[in-house]
């Protein structure tokens, strides 16, 4: 199964991510983070992730893993 995990901490809630990602399965978060950010999340519908991993290449925080179902990106 693919995976994609944001580290709440380290994003900074650019939305480069949410604009990259193919299928739109990407959201800001109502809720800030410790340092008053409001960060990226997976929504609901990540179960259709294709694990492309633009997400990944586009955020300039390092915040973003995909994980294919057989590697990390």
């Amino acid at each position: 199964m693919n995976e994609v995990r944001i580290n709440r901490e380290r994003c900074k809630g650019c939305g480069l991510c949410l604009k990259a990602c193919p299928k739109n399965l990407l959201q800001i978060s109502k809720t800030p983070n410790e340092r008053g950010f409001h960060p990226a999340e997976t929504g609901e519908n990540i179960v259709q992730c294709i694990a492309c991993g633009q997400c990944y290449q586009v955020c300039p925080d390092g915040a973003i893993e995909v994980i294919d179902g057989k590697h990390a990106k």
